[in-house]
Protein backbone atom coordinates (compact mmCIF):
# COMPACT_ATOMS: atom_id res chain seq x y z
CA UNK A 1 0.00 0.00 0.00
CA UNK A 2 1.30 3.42 -0.94
CA UNK A 3 0.54 6.39 1.31
CA UNK A 4 1.28 10.08 1.40
CA UNK A 5 2.23 11.23 4.87
CA UNK A 6 1.39 14.93 5.11
CA UNK A 7 2.98 17.30 7.62
CA UNK A 8 0.43 20.03 8.25
CA UNK A 9 1.58 23.65 8.30
CA UNK A 10 1.68 25.81 11.42
CA UNK A 11 2.01 29.56 11.94
CA UNK A 12 5.79 29.03 12.32
CA UNK A 13 6.17 27.07 9.07
CA UNK A 14 4.00 29.57 7.18
CA UNK A 15 6.29 32.38 8.41
CA UNK A 16 9.25 30.50 6.95
CA UNK A 17 10.78 29.61 10.32
CA UNK A 18 13.52 27.05 9.75
CA UNK A 19 13.73 23.97 12.00
CA UNK A 20 16.37 23.87 14.70
CA UNK A 21 19.59 21.94 14.09
CA UNK A 22 18.41 19.46 16.72
CA UNK A 23 15.17 18.82 14.80
CA UNK A 24 17.00 18.57 11.46
CA UNK A 25 19.32 15.96 12.96
CA UNK A 26 16.42 14.00 14.49
CA UNK A 27 14.47 14.08 11.22
CA UNK A 28 17.55 13.01 9.28
CA UNK A 29 17.95 9.99 11.55
CA UNK A 30 14.23 9.19 11.25
CA UNK A 31 14.41 9.41 7.44
CA UNK A 32 17.40 7.06 7.46
CA UNK A 33 15.36 4.54 9.49
CA UNK A 34 12.53 4.81 6.95
CA UNK A 35 14.92 4.29 4.03
CA UNK A 36 16.68 1.32 5.67
CA UNK A 37 13.28 -0.28 6.37
CA UNK A 38 12.29 0.15 2.71
CA UNK A 39 9.37 2.41 3.67
CA UNK A 40 10.29 5.85 2.30
CA UNK A 41 10.16 6.30 -1.47
CA UNK A 42 10.23 10.11 -1.50
CA UNK A 43 9.48 13.26 0.40
CA UNK A 44 10.43 16.85 1.04
CA UNK A 45 9.60 20.05 2.86
CA UNK A 46 7.59 22.80 1.20
CA UNK A 47 8.21 26.53 1.31
CA UNK A 48 5.45 28.71 2.84
CA UNK A 49 2.29 29.27 0.80
CA UNK A 50 3.20 32.96 0.39
CA UNK A 51 5.61 31.66 -2.27
CA UNK A 52 2.96 29.51 -3.95
CA UNK A 53 0.28 29.87 -6.60
CA UNK A 54 -3.07 28.19 -7.17
CA UNK A 55 -4.71 27.78 -10.53
CA UNK A 56 -8.51 27.75 -10.30
CA UNK A 57 -10.46 25.91 -13.01
CA UNK A 58 -14.03 26.68 -14.09
CA UNK A 59 -14.84 25.01 -17.39
CA UNK A 60 -12.42 26.48 -19.96
CA UNK A 61 -11.56 29.43 -17.68
CA UNK A 62 -8.36 29.56 -15.61
CA UNK A 63 -7.40 32.07 -12.94
CA UNK A 64 -4.21 32.30 -10.90
CA UNK A 65 -4.27 33.12 -7.19
CA UNK A 66 -1.10 34.02 -5.30
CA UNK A 67 -0.44 32.87 -1.72
CA UNK A 68 -0.53 33.06 1.21
CA UNK A 69 -3.43 30.67 1.57
CA UNK A 70 -5.62 30.32 4.66
CA UNK A 71 -6.38 28.69 6.97
CA UNK A 72 -2.81 27.83 7.92
CA UNK A 73 -3.73 24.52 9.57
CA UNK A 74 -5.18 23.28 6.27
CA UNK A 75 -1.91 23.83 4.39
CA UNK A 76 0.93 21.37 3.83
CA UNK A 77 4.45 22.02 5.14
CA UNK A 78 5.98 18.78 3.86
CA UNK A 79 5.33 15.20 2.82
CA UNK A 80 6.69 11.69 2.50
CA UNK A 81 5.69 8.95 0.09
CA UNK A 82 5.80 5.57 1.77
CA UNK A 83 5.30 1.95 0.77
CA UNK A 84 3.76 0.11 3.73
CA UNK A 85 1.94 -3.16 4.24
CA UNK A 86 -1.19 -1.43 5.61
CA UNK A 87 -2.48 1.69 7.34
CA UNK A 88 -1.60 0.27 10.77
CA UNK A 89 2.06 0.09 9.77
CA UNK A 90 1.93 3.69 8.50
CA UNK A 91 0.42 4.85 11.81
CA UNK A 92 3.11 3.04 13.80
CA UNK A 93 5.86 4.74 11.76
CA UNK A 94 4.25 8.18 12.16
CA UNK A 95 4.04 7.70 15.92
CA UNK A 96 7.84 7.28 15.94
CA UNK A 97 8.37 10.57 14.07
CA UNK A 98 9.97 13.48 15.91
CA UNK A 99 7.49 16.34 16.37
CA UNK A 100 8.00 18.15 13.02
CA UNK A 101 7.22 21.59 14.49
CA UNK A 102 8.37 23.54 17.56
CA UNK A 103 4.87 23.36 19.12
CA UNK A 104 1.70 21.37 18.55
CA UNK A 105 1.53 19.81 15.10
CA UNK A 106 -0.34 17.24 13.07
CA UNK A 107 0.52 14.62 10.47
CA UNK A 108 -2.10 13.17 8.12
CA UNK A 109 -1.81 9.80 6.36
CA UNK A 110 -3.65 9.28 3.06
CA UNK A 111 -3.64 6.18 0.88
CA UNK A 112 -2.83 6.69 -2.81
CA UNK A 113 -5.01 5.18 -5.49
CA UNK A 114 -3.59 2.01 -6.96
CA UNK A 115 -4.21 0.62 -10.45
CA UNK A 116 -6.51 -2.02 -8.95
CA UNK A 117 -8.82 0.73 -7.65
CA UNK A 118 -9.77 1.56 -11.24
CA UNK A 119 -10.53 -1.99 -12.36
Amino acid sequence: MRVMVIVKATADSEQGAMPSMELLTAMGAYNEELIKAGIMTGGDGLKPTVQGKRVAFDGASRSVVSGPFAPTTEQIAGFWLWQVKDMDEAVEWVKRCPNPMPGPSEIEIRPLYEEADFM
